[in-house]
């Protein structure tokens, strides 16, 4: 365990086993680890990754999302390739019992054309939420509502949908006091025809709503709601299977509940990978494609106008700080070794 904070390293090794680190240059110089899972503020994914991957860690794994800028990603997944290691890229809410059968119905056609797809996230994040940690909420290391607590169900659109021809937004702050948005909306073109609709908000109040996703088809309409699109709430097919019965009942929920059932999967996955050679389940480049509907986003809000795939970032201020979101950071990052004990990189700020 590596924490920056020495005493909460110290803790999780008491509470569950293993040696306890400040520093994640010193742990992998000594444990020689075959697996490391990042779980830093978003903004520093992209140098920790890259130090691992560098530093001939075979395998990483990187909380969502992977990185807030796309040219960081692909760095990340530059380095995995040349290293020929594992970029895992955490996507647990994948595999929930619902949303396996979703998107089982999918790939089997039941829907036939598809009409609409349309996520809701109506959470609910006080001021103390933000206040805990200094980089919550800021451009620089957050975002808001759609890079952080939205990430997942932008991942989950993209996943059912296809891939995107078109996005256009409207972001606001309306409850808190941040960098970023709390509240937004964004409206979807796919390249297959159909449109998507993304309502994010951790404004709801007094509590936490739904975290859900509906599918409409040409055949067939399928809701999964829940706090995290662990309910299945619709099943219904033009032209119904004889299982077809039973489908609400016993996918209503997630067993036991939707905290830490997905992650126990995403990381059997993991293991089975490392273990029998193949391929990482969900990697670099399949976790890019929601960071790349989220920056458009952001791209989008920030323009007043769509935007169109492909596309260069040029006004999203999501991992480059409040100022000119148009300047580039390029990240210089060392060996780890003995001597270097995992400092973080030092970084240049460039005007293109």
């Amino acid at each position: 365990m590596v924490d920056t904070r020495l005493e909460r390293a110290e803790q999780f090794a008491r509470d569950y086993g293993g040696r306890a680190y400040a520093a994640f240059g010193e742990m992998v110089s000594q444990q020689k680890p075959d697996l490391v899972n990042v779980c830093t503020p978003s903004g520093d994914h992209v140098s920790t990754a890259l130090a691992l991957l560098r530093a001939g860690v075979p395998n990483v794994i990187v909380e969502k999302p992977m990185a807030l800028r796309l040219r960081d990603a692909d760095l990340m997944i530059e380095a995995a390739e040349k290293a020929e290691a594992r970029l895992f890229v955490v996507k647990q809410n994948r595999y929930n019992l619902p949303i396996v059968k979703l998107k089982e119905a999918l790939d089997q056609g039941r829907f036939g054309r598809l009409v609409l797809g349309a996520i809701r996230v109506r959470w609910c994040r006080r001021q103390d939420y933000y206040d805990q940690a200094p980089w919550r909420g800021t451009w620089a290391m957050d975002g808001g509502v759609f890079s952080n607590q939205a990430s997942h169900h932008v991942d989950m659109l993209v996943h059912m949908m296809g891939e995107v021809e078109e996005v256009s937004a409207l972001t606001t702050t309306r409850l808190v006091s941040i960098e970023a948005e709390d509240t937004g909306i964004a409206m979807l073109r796919f390249r297959n025809g159909a449109l998507g609709v993304i309502e994010a908000t951790t404004a709801a109040r007094p509590v936490d709503l739904e975290g859900s996703i509906s599918i409409l088809g040409q055949n067939g309409t399928v809701e999964v709601g829940g706090f995290a699109m662990n309910e299945m709430k619709v099943w219904r097919f033009a032209d119904p299977l004889p299982e077809d019965e039973g489908v609400l009942e016993r996918y209503r929920t997630n067993p036991p509940d939707v905290y830490g059932f997905g992650h126990h999967e995403f990381l059997n996955q993991a293991v089975r990978a490392i273990q029998t050679g193949a391929p990482a389940p969900i990697d670099g480049r399949e976790g890019r494609k929601s960071l790349e509907v989220i920056t458009a986003i952001y791209e989008a809000s920030e323009s007043g106008g769509p935007v169109a795939f492909p596309f260069t970032p040029r006004r999203s201020r999501l991992g480059v700080g409040g100022g000119r979101a148009s300047r580039i950071i390029t990240v210089t990052l060392p060996r780890v070794t003995d001597d270097t004990k995992g400092e973080r990189p030092e970084t240049e700020n460039e005007e293109p």
